[in-house]
């Protein structure tokens, strides 16, 4: 099946140099917002076709999916632009800007039989499945609580820093923290506590926060983008816990019970990682489904509406809102 990728920025590199290597997808073409730069990444990825515009690819009959690697700002215009010609999308993580914004794709979608996913690569990962059938045998006993942290230095980085752009660690970094509890946990939240740091533009930086769930168990969750953390997820039971080492790309799980027994997981050998949500939106178009079984629409839409509800609370507010 042919891909064309909306954007030649460095999540799009990543994708490209990962699709090359997959046997049952073709990277077909690519768009940016100049014919130079579209010419120079084609040519990097050995990529037949190139646009200096990105609706001139999605007109293309030949694409099957459209991978969106567009800021944050775009999701919701470029998801419709490909949607209103017929193309199936996968969309990288934020789906959006916010809640609304997702609905409106979710509808055009169901309303025109079109395929759309949000592209988090954490749901579709073959160690989040093995978190779940390690906590299903019940080897650490009754959880409790867990904490995740994710952080990187991207003080630089204008998709982050600039509230235009729909920046913020909550919304670049902080929804892989969320997620992660909510595989865990499940979604049948009680209350969330939170607190931010803002940057000189108005949007988070670092961000706590505190999820309880209607089962008295707990997430902690901390999401930095001024330094490098160790971006483990751990959760915590009366007989042990189990350390996931990596929650944006699990690199091993390690199960430590009390009485000093440790046991090892150790992840498959994968190409980027980015395969498995595009294989999984792949077979669903074979399917004829406009959604995956991995990352449904409504989860999207939960996931959207706490990070709405976080930014309202904090006084952020993106200018195109």
């Amino acid at each position: 099946m042919n891909i064309g990728i909306l954007g030649t920025g460095s999540i799009a590199e990543k994708m490209s140099a990962t699709i090359n290597k997959m046997n049952n997808a073709h990277l077909y073409a690519v768009a940016s917002r100049t014919a130079e730069k579209a010419k120079s990444f084609s040519e990097r990825y050995h990529i037949e076709n190139y646009y200096a515009t990105y609706e001139e690819l999605v007109q293309d009959k030949n694409i099957d999916l459209v991978y969106i690697a567009t800021p944050h700002s775009r999701h919701y215009e470029d998801c419709m632009m490909c949607l209103e010609n017929g193309k199936n999308v996968l969309c990288e993580k934020a789906f959006t800007a916010n809640a609304k914004q997702a609905e409106k794709v979710f509808e055009y979608a169901k309303s025109h039989n079109v395929f759309v996913s949000e592209a988090i690569w954490t749901r579709f990962m073959p160690m989040r499945f093995v978190l779940d059938d390690i906590i299903k045998t019940g080897v650490i006993g009754e959880i409790s609580s867990l904490t995740a942290n994710i952080g990187y230095n991207l003080l630089n980085k204008e998709r982050v820093q600039k509230p235009e752009l729909a920046g913020g660690a909550l919304l670049d970094i902080g929804i892989y923290t969320i997620n992660f509890a909510l595989m865990t946990f499940g979604n049948d939240i009680a209350e969330i506590k939170s607190t931010c740091i803002k940057n000189k533009y108005g949007v988070d930086i670092i961000d706590n926060i505190l999820i309880t769930f209607n089962d008295n168990k707990t997430a902690l969750l901390h999401n930095n983008t001024t330094a490098n953390t160790d971006k483990l997820g751990v959760i915590y039971g009366t007989n042990g816990r189990i350390e996931f080492n990596n929650i944006n790309n699990c690199e091993s799980i390690k199960v430590i019970l009390n009485n000093g027994e440790i046991q090892n997981y150790e992840t498959p050998p994968q190409i980027s990682g980015y395969e498995y949500e595009v294989e999984a939106s792949l077979n669903a178009i074979k399917a004829g489904k406009i959604e995956t079984d991995f990352m449904p629409h409504y989860e999207t839409l939960h996931v959207m509406k706490i990070m709405d509800n976080l930014r309202n609370e904090w006084g952020i507010k993106y200018p195109f809102e």
